[in-house]
């Protein structure tokens, strides 16, 4: 049995532990809730430019634009991996990582090449683990998210789809459900299908000006930028959910063990009592 001593500074170190998770369970809250706003200040945008893209997509130009293309045969797939630098955040990126695993085991099965984007440190570390082919990435993206710092490993995935690298683009990231419910999904960026673009109330023909090409090459881009932009903030959201969660009950489980703790100390401290008291009596008695 641990002597009284040992057990007094097991308590304090736990109590220093419980106040770091308590200062970050309030930090996370206050995150937690700017990054909720900004995922649903994105997602008018997101939808009016799905519409603008639905539309393109059911009419009839005399350009028909690369990403809504389907190709015959798929020989390799690309990978926008979307995951949080930081940890302490419960087993958000485990459950997407495992998710990206399974599904990149299947697509070697298959015999088709994967090459992968890592947006986030952990997913970035993950894959060179893994010894899978890396594009591009961008880590350091902070706790707000910021197109200048995306755009350029999304355009080396993107170049690449349309130079024909690869005949498919995957995006991996964490739906952000409610606070205490966040769920990892793989999802098909390109080719766009009906399924992401829906179908418009009324389909008209556009005349575009100066040409169709240039025109459906920005707004086609833009909307790819959208839902990648999109996805990050929902992860960010995600991240600051699951680690207000995790600290929270990180918390929880220190001062429980502080009780059982203290229980014990008091209990070493009773018998030693108990057993001085003894000695003296003893003492007494002989004498």
């Amino acid at each position: 049995m641990p002597s009284t001593k040992e057990i007094r500074v097991k308590i304090r170190s736990v109590q220093n532990t419980r106040k770091i998770t308590k200062a970050m369970e309030m930090v996370a809250a206050s995150k937690m809730r700017k990054a909720q706003e900004r995922m649903r200040h994105a997602r008018p945008y997101g939808e009016k430019i799905r519409n603008v893209a639905a539309h393109i997509s059911h009419a009839n130009p005399e350009y028909r634009h690369p990403y809504l293309i389907e190709r015959d045969t798929v020989k390799g797939v690309g990978v926008i991996v979307i995951t949080t630098d930081k940890g302490l955040c419960g087993a958000l990126n485990t459950n997407l990582l495992r998710m990206v695993l399974a599904q990149y085991k299947e697509w070697q099965a298959q015999g088709e090449t994967i090459e992968v984007c890592a947006l986030g440190n952990k997913g970035l570390g993950f894959m060179q683990r893994l010894g899978a082919t890396i594009l591009s990435q961008a880590v350091q993206l902070g706790d707000r998210p910021q197109m200048e710092k995306l755009i350029g490993a999304v355009k080396v995935m993107l170049d690449g789809y349309t130079a024909n690298r690869f005949d498919r683009l995957m995006l991996a990231y964490t739906r952000f459900v409610n606070t205490m419910k966040q769920e990892p999904v793989i999802e098909q960026l390109l080719p766009l299908t009906g399924e992401r673009l829906g179908a418009p109330e009324s389909v008209w023909d556009y005349i575009y000006e100066p040409e169709a090409r240039g025109v459906l090459d920005q707004v086609m881009t833009r909307y790819i930028e959208a839902l990648i932009f999109q996805a990050v903030a929902e992860n960010m959201a995600s991240e600051q959910s699951a680690r207000m969660v995790a600290m929270k009950a990180a918390s929880d489980n220190a001062e429980n063990l502080i009780d059982e703790l203290t229980l014990i100390y008091n209990k070493n401290r009773q018998a030693g009592i108990t057993k001085e008291l003894s000695e003296i009596v003893g003492g007494a008695a002989a004498v």
